[in-house]
């Protein structure tokens, strides 16, 4: 018997800063944590590199152009919530264009927060990943408990 090859969602997260502020959405009308704030973020399509997909999401949900090298990979995070996944946080101090919602579909806020003083309804592994930048924490796991090491 061949056993299946696990597979696992990757998933780009963009932490754009200007100065000491991050860019936050609140996300809606989605079915997933509505209501709450996370980054510009989205999985990779396939045949692309972690980068081109940073470069891609920036332009498909804030309508800015982005450069490979301003792509400043950051930290790692292999997280579990229904399933596995891999996500990877980039950093981003330089963009082309003006920020704006391109998915008011699925956002209805889209701003910059000071680190110091973000809102409490922050996704908790997004939370976690902004406090991994600012601890310099390359990787992290977010999300797994004991019983599930012991399937």
């Amino acid at each position: 018997m061949i056993k299946e090859r696990f597979t696992a969602p990757v998933t780009i997260h963009l932490l754009l800063m200007k100065e000491d502020a991050i860019l936050l959405l609140r996300r809606y009308n989605t079915g997933y944590e509505d209501g709450n704030y996370s980054v510009v973020a989205g999985h990779l399509d396939g045949r692309e590199t972690v980068k081109q997909a940073a470069i891609r999401e920036a332009k498909e949900e804030a309508g800015v152009d982005i450069l490979e090298e301003d792509v400043e990979m950051v930290s790692v995070m292999h997280r579990i919530e229904g399933y596995e996944r891999v996500d990877f946080f980039a950093v981003i101090r330089e963009w082309e264009g003006e920020i704006v919602n391109l998915g008011p579909h699925k956002c209805d806020d889209l701003r910059f927060f000071p680190l110091g003083d973000l809102p409490s309804n922050v996704i908790p592994y997004i939370s976690r990943a902004i406090d991994n930048y600012r601890d310099k924490r390359w990787f992290d796991s977010f999300g797994w408990s004991e019983e599930q090491f012991h399937r």
